[in-house]
């Protein structure tokens, strides 16, 4: 689809479809677990909607009032387990990190928000077969995406 567009300097074309073309992207009617992951001081938010047939992720959505990068690697992150396992989808967060390569220190708290939400889904999973009656799953970051806690990246 984007074979005659010039790409931004190291971005990749999957890169770029995703941006422009998120997948699983809207809330999942009636998961099986919600989780969210919360940035409290800049209230950045990523929820993820998971439906699981038993360790399987029949189906995922996310959703996030995050940046770009956040909206990139949920699209990224959810195709990759959609229609895999659970003990897949673990494994895929550290195939994430190879995939995604280097990255700034706000891109790499954006994709942790991204797994924090996703793992957060399924600690809610795992509190509900408990018998704890719990709505979602709430990880709070220690990391914030506040851009003054960056550093500075320009030199």
């Amino acid at each position: 689809m984007f074979e005659n567009v010039k790409m931004p300097e190291g971005m990749s074309a999957e890169t770029l479809e995703h941006l422009m073309n998120p997948k699983n992207y809207g809330k999942l009617e009636n998961p099986s677990c919600i989780g969210v992951a919360l940035d409290e001081k800049t209230k950045e938010y990523v929820i993820f909607y998971t439906l699981l047939d038993g360790d399987i992720i029949k189906d995922v959505r996310f959703a996030t009032n995050g940046c770009q990068d956040t909206v990139v690697i949920g699209s990224m992150f959810s195709e990759m387990i959609k229609n895999n396992d659970t003990e897949y989808a673990n494994g895929a967060i550290e195939k994430m990190h190879k995939r995604l390569g280097v990255m700034t220190p706000q891109q790499q708290i954006c994709a942790e928000i991204v797994f924090s939400a996703f793992l957060a889904s399924l600690k809610n999973f795992e509190n509900l077969q408990a018998g704890k009656e719990e709505e979602l799953h709430l990880f709070k970051m220690k990391e914030s995406c506040e851009a003054e806690n960056m550093g500075n990246n320009d030199e």
